[in-house]
């Protein structure tokens, strides 16, 4: 292992020790604070690729969270799994649940549009150019949710939304 890589894990995992300790010494409530290590868990989990583990830990968290932006999160992490697992359908799903939660999360809406933005893609490559129309529509629809959240965050979509046509120029900062 590389010497750089060994001073990052040391890193990650101080500041994972740490962020515990904090946690544990914060005058919050029991479960919150066990909703959070299963988070961490989750998230540390995905990092090392052990998708399966890091979903387990996510659900675990589910059940313990009550603050709807955190629950969010753990929902918007574990679309991504499904996403790069190839799931898209259960990632759409997912996505739409952390947006229920926490209504503003651009990158919820930027990975919405993205699947959507493939799926029109596949449909002009296979021909179907109204159901191709259906689907960048729809990513022209999140996608623009996502630049209003998050101005300046996503140029290659803002760019796309301005070449393609999909979208009023009023919505740039």
């Amino acid at each position: 292992m590389p010497l750089s890589q060994k001073k990052d894990n040391f890193i990650d995992k101080a500041f994972t020790v740490m962020a515990e300790l904090i946690v544990k010494a914060m005058p919050i409530d029991e479960q919150e604070k066990k909703a959070y290590i299963y988070y961490r868990e989750g998230l540390s989990a995905q990092d090392r690729g052990d998708y399966s583990e890091a979903l387990e830990c996510y659900e675990e968290s589910l059940t313990l969270e009550m603050n709807a932006i955190d629950r969010s999160e753990t929902l918007k992490n574990m679309a991504i799994i499904y996403m790069s697992n190839g799931d898209e359908e259960r990632a759409l799903e997912t996505y739409m649940k952390s947006l229920e939660e926490n209504p503003k999360q651009p990158s919820c809406l930027k990975n919405m549009g993205l699947i959507y933005e493939k799926r029109g893609r596949l449909a002009q490559q296979s021909g179907n150019l109204d159901e191709a129309d259906i689907w960048l529509d729809r990513a022209a629809e999140v996608w623009t949710k996502a630049v209003r959240l998050y101005p300046g965050g996503y140029l290659d979509i803002e760019n796309w939304l301005k070449t393609s046509g999909r979208s009023n120029v009023d919505i740039y900062f």
